[in-house]
């Protein structure tokens, strides 16, 4: 048992190697092993069945470097949203820094994007002059838009000299929308200056008053009437040079009408625009054309 378990396990004879090989199984591998490559070689059989499972399974197969165009494609979303929170946290960041909407609409570029919520727009807001207000929006629609429940969230959009706010409800709907100018808010949110004179604005033509003649017509006025005006005299004091002419818009806009104050200063001519109430100013009209 011994020695037949050491010839089975171990042949230590070339005579024992060869009828190792030349056995029965390894005979029938071989021939089957030439059959299988004779065949293909004949035949091209492996090719053909390899072709077959291929052009089967094509429509569930990705397109040549599509796999690498989802990638590029995965790298392309993340930094697009990388660039949306960066924007995002950067709007946020003007909001928070504006003192005014003048400085808002300038910190915002055009097409840029902020949000604002309710207490923010009533601080910006409440932060104007009285007699500048309604150039943004109307007191009372306001009071329904922030407090009656019909916004659920503000959205500003920077243009080329101004902004646009929107008031968004909870379908996504716009219920109110402002159309803010520098020019309505003031350079600094608190005046309009144009350079020039009077004589080139076309709303003044042909109601240019000497400075004297006006105040005198002014002073014949009552007192609650000459504060609706000059509502807010700051931007008039703040001015350096001689007061020369006045100018009285001849067309309202939402109750105001504008006054045109011409200043002179080292050769150099300015006007500051007021916004005064339509029925006062119309008194004032009758009284310099000797009416009243």
């Amino acid at each position: 048992m011994n020695l037949r378990a050491q010839n089975w396990y171990g042949p230590g004879t070339p005579g024992e190697w060869l009828k190792r090989i030349c056995s029965l199984l390894n005979l029938v591998i071989l021939s089957i092993t030439c059959i299988i490559l004779v065949s293909e070689f004949r035949f091209d059989w492996c090719e053909r069945l390899v072709g077959n499972y291929l052009s089967s399974t094509n429509d569930t197969r990705p397109e040549n470097g599509a796999v690498w165009e989802a990638g590029q494609h995965m790298v392309n979303a993340l930094q697009s949203l990388d660039r949306m929170a960066l924007a995002r946290e950067s709007a946020g960041r003007t909001v928070r820094t504006a003192e005014s909407f003048a400085d808002l609409s300038v910190k915002l570029g055009p097409g840029e994007w902020a949000t604002l919520d309710k207490d923010r727009f009533r601080e910006l807001y409440l932060a104007l002059p009285p007699y500048r207000r309604r150039n943004v929006v109307d007191p009372v629609r306001l009071v329904w838009l922030l407090n009656g429940g019909a916004t659920d969230r503000i959205f500003c959009e920077g243009r080329m000299g101004g902004m646009k706010i929107f008031f968004i409800d909870t379908q996504n709907r716009v219920v109110q929308q402002v159309d803010l100018d520098l020019q309505t808010l003031g350079n600094n949110g608190s005046q309009s200056v144009i350079p020039g004179t009077l004589d080139n604005a076309p709303e003044f033509f042909d109601r240019i008053y000497p400075a004297s003649v006006f105040f005198s017509a002014v002073s014949r006025l009552p007192g609650d009437m000459r504060s609706d005006l000059i509502p807010d005299p700051e931007d008039l004091l703040s001015e350096t040079g001689a007061l020369d002419r006045v100018g009285v818009g001849n067309s309202a806009q939402d109750g105001f009408i504008s006054l045109g104050f011409e200043f002179r200063h080292l050769g150099e001519s300015r006007v500051v625009e007021v916004k005064a109430r339509e029925w006062a100013v119309w008194q004032l009209t009758l009284v310099l054309k000797g009416d009243g």
